[in-house]
């Protein structure tokens, strides 16, 4: 399975080759001479082919971001390494090169289409994030264990596989067992499965009544149905699992949103006391454990209360927040429709200014409509900077801080309980957050400030440029 050797040096992905490969996989025309004339952006290249080159590492692949198909094959590649910021690639082959675990794919969720065939690999694993896989090659490697094909159910759109030329493919059983835990496939080592294959298949995994029997077919089905069933029970005790787990953390992350996690029980009442040595001491004296039992009753009422409440502000934030949100979008596209009708209306005149200077022929016209021009384009300058700072003023934050105050302590008489910890941890979090919301929508809109007045800049620099550049001789003329 190894590759053979060959005189050349082991070589590392570096800028010059990978921009030689671009040059090279580019267009050969006069575009693409220009092309390379005035360099390609790494991230703008879609597809990338970098086979037989002797390559003996993966790097230098970050700035290829929207990479979508990556061609290694043909190398001496050890390990799988460098791809974290292929997210877009769909298509991956590293065949034939000395790869021997199955790594570094964990972000590639895209990827549709990989090719790992003729390498040192023995066990199938490290693919879970690889949810969209329907075309893996893994012939002519060192796989032995027929368990691996297990791992491979969790590819709900595997279709086409391929572990020719392993060990695991000279089993007496090897297809009809892939057939059967496998059901969704449609080719395995390059050959479609037959009808009749396909058959015993979904007899094995989803029995079906109106079908005949047949030898093959009870064959299949006494040799893994109970196998087949026993693992579809785990799966699905597994997937419940993960739901429910999914679930709770959902609803943990909306009342941490909400800052009101572990309010709804006694979880708060039950920390009190988880450490409490003189506290549990006391519960042993007469009475007052049934005194206890009802403090804690109330408490978690509270509690509940509390969260409740927090919930309901939560929500009433969101609302305030999409309002806000919806208000400045608006805001913006007006102030953005206002200048582009100024803009507009300046270069309907300006194109006639500039039609009239070059059928002038006296040259103290010309030169006093080239100062009009110049006017108006200061003029146009002006007005989209009014109007820039109009935008900037109307979307100014100015933070009450006896509101928030005011509503601290209100929070605070509704809490019933001193609870220090818990209050300083409520109230600074509360202020953070706010101040963190605040802060991001300065941000926000200094930089969408800065981005408009150079758009304008530009505008009034081309626009005067445009007419410094305009020659009195060649209009005379």
């Amino acid at each position: 399975m190894n590759r053979p050797c060959n005189s050349m040096e082991p070589r590392v992905m570096d800028d010059d080759m990978l921009k030689l490969a671009v040059g090279d996989q580019g267009p050969q025309e006069e575009a693409g001479q220009l092309a390379k004339q005035e360099g390609i952006l790494f991230k703008d290249v879609l597809s990338l082919q970098l086979d037989f080159r002797n390559i003996l590492r993966i790097d230098n692949l970050w700035q290829f971001e929207n990479l979508r198909k990556l061609q290694l094959d043909n190398n001496i590649i050890e390990k799988i390494e460098g791809l974290e910021n292929l997210a877009h690639l769909v298509w991956l082959d590293l065949s034939f090169n000395n790869i021997e675990t199955i790594e570094g794919l964990d972000t590639l969720v895209n990827l549709e289409d990989l090719s790992l065939f003729n390498n040192r690999i023995s066990k199938i694993d490290s693919l879970d994030a690889l949810v969209k896989l329907q075309v893996l090659s893994l012939g002519n490697n060192r796989i032995d264990n027929m368990m691996n094909i297990i791992y491979l159910r969790r590819f709900k759109c595997l279709r086409t596989l391929s572990l020719s030329r392993n060990p695991i493919s000279e089993a007496e059983d090897y297809k009809m067992f892939i057939c059967a835990y496998l059901p969704d496939l449609v080719y395995l080592d390059y050959r479609r499965i037959d009808d009749h294959t396909a058959s015993v298949s979904r007899s094995v995994s989803q029995p079906c009544e109106t079908e005949s029997s047949s030898p093959q077919k009870e064959l299949a089905e006494a040799k893994h149905q109970y196998s087949i069933d026993e693992l579809k029970h785990r799966e699905n005790l597994m997937q419940a699992q993960l739901e429910d787990e999914q679930a709770r953390r959902e609803e943990l992350e909306k009342h941490k949103t909400a800052f009101v996690e572990h309010l709804n029980g006694s979880f708060l009442f039950d920390s009190m006391y988880a450490e409490d040595s003189e506290g549990n001491k006391l519960s042993y004296l007469p009475g007052v454990g049934e005194l206890l039992e009802t403090y804690k009753d109330k408490f978690v009422i509270i509690c509940v209360n509390i969260f409740e409440y927090g919930l309901k502000q939560q929500e009433k934030r969101k609302t305030e927040l999409d309002t806000f949100s919806e208000c400045v979008h608006e805001a913006i596209q007006e102030n953005q429709e206002q200048g582009k009708r100024k803009i507009a209306k300046f270069e309907e005149k300006h194109l006639s200014s500039l039609s009239a200077i070059r059928e002038e022929s006296e040259l103290p016209n010309i030169e006093k409509m080239i100062l009009e021009c110049s006017a108006d384009i200061s003029e146009l300058f002006d007005a989209l900077m009014t109007l820039e700072m109009q935008l900037v003023e109307q979307l100014e934050l100015f933070v009450d801080k006896d509101t928030i105050v005011n509503a601290v302590g209100a929070s605070h008489d509704i809490h019933l309980l001193k609870i220090d910890n818990r209050e300083d941890e409520l109230v600074t979090r509360i202020n953070s957050w706010c101040t963190r919301l605040v802060d991001k929508i300065h941000k926000d809109e200094i930089m969408r400030n800065r981005k408009r007045v150079k758009e304008i800049n530009q505008y009034i620099d081309h626009m005067q440029s445009e007419l410094d550049n305009l020659e009195c001789g060649d209009i005379l003329d």
